[in-house]
């Protein structure tokens, strides 16, 4: 017989997920008869607790909920998670949330509920901007959560894993300027993503130290795939005063970017410059091989996690917000502007 999932238990009992997570994870704010009225019906469902087995040890499991699988990013940021978990002796389960249930709050099951459902003890988010509704039932269910690039500012109580992407970008900006480049144009993704606004000004900082007023055209927002990196690279080399070098918030939209240069029969760095974001690996296979800001996304992953365990035991964050450091990688794709 298939072990029962918690939403039939909450169904019997008359409770919700929440409540059903609270009472196997022996939570104290749950009533007495609530906490019978579960009971009975784990006690009718056959239902067996993890770790309560004489032969199995209690492992708690904690969620990483990311955006997507797709691409060296949540694989390297899972990578880091996994090893910081195998040392604190918790188990990781991974899933997506998908963007429709990510940006509404009456779906019948979305990632929430698949976290409650498995009796997890904290939540890790990736690249997910959580409603308040969302954060509202985690709280409720005294689940614990921390986010790794958070796409807007989190709330005071909700713990943040970033990295210094204003420093990152000045630095990426400040290595054209060195070799000479006067005409730098951004690519970079929404407007109303933290990171992106972090980028965007810490480009615009190093221009102005630099005596360099930024056209309106210079600017180009898409998305960080690299479809749209193609796009907004090929609009710029269609423009009357073509960049002589370009920053590229992100390896997958500079990778496109490749793409647009070399359809447009121009070459990486002869003609154009080019410095990426994130040091993925596709930066090193690319040719010539990607000049980029390296964000440490495997010691992201495993801040988050040493984050979160801390929260689960019960004790203070050292600070809410967690920003590790960029280092640019220089590598072929930049070169002195002839």
């Amino acid at each position: 017989m298939p072990r029962p999932t918690l939403a039939h238990i909450a169904e019997m009992a008359g409770v919700s997920i929440s409540t059903v997570s609270k009472v196997l994870n022996g939570r104290d704010d749950v009533s007495r008869d609530t906490r019978a009225k579960v009971d009975d019906a784990l006690r009718q469902h056959h239902y067996v607790r993890r770790g309560t087995s004489a032969s199995e040890p209690a492992i708690r499991t904690v969620d990483l909920v990311l955006s997507g699988l797709d691409g060296s990013w949540p694989a390297s940021v899972a990578s880091g998670m996994e090893a910081a978990a195998y040392e604190a002796g918790v188990h990781v389960a991974i899933s997506v949330a998908r963007s429709s249930e990510a940006a509404t709050n009456h779906r019948a099951q979305d990632w929430v509920d698949r976290v409650l459902e498995r009796g997890s003890a904290g939540v890790v988010l990736g690249l997910i901007e959580p409603s308040q509704d969302q954060l509202g039932r985690l709280a409720q269910a005294r689940v614990p959560c921390v986010v790794i690039d958070p796409l807007s500012d989190p709330p005071p109580d909700v713990m943040s894993v970033g990295t210094t992407n204003w420093a990152g970008a000045y630095e990426a900006t400040t290595h054209l300027l060195q070799r000479g480049h006067r005409s730098i144009a951004l690519v970079t993704g929404p407007p109303h993503h933290l990171y992106t606004r972090a980028r965007t000004a810490g480009y615009r900082s190093a221009m102005a130290a630099a005596g360099i007023e930024v056209a309106s055209g210079q600017v180009r927002h898409g998305t960080y795939d690299r479809a749209s990196g193609a796009e907004q690279v090929r609009a710029l080399l269609e423009s009357p005063d073509r960049p002589t070098a370009m920053f590229i918030c992100s390896d997958h939209m500079a990778i496109g970017g490749y793409e647009a240069i070399a359809g447009a029969g121009l070459r990486v760095p002869d003609d154009i410059s080019v410095v990426g974001f994130d040091d993925l690996p596709e930066a090193r296979w690319v040719s010539p091989a990607l000049t980029t800001v390296r964000q440490p996304l495997k010691e992201m992953g495993g801040s988050a996690l040493r984050t979160l365990v801390r929260l689960m035991n019960g004790e203070e964050p050292e600070s809410p917000r967690v920003e590790l450091a960029t280092t640019l990688v220089v590598r072929n794709s930049t070169a002195a502007v002839s």
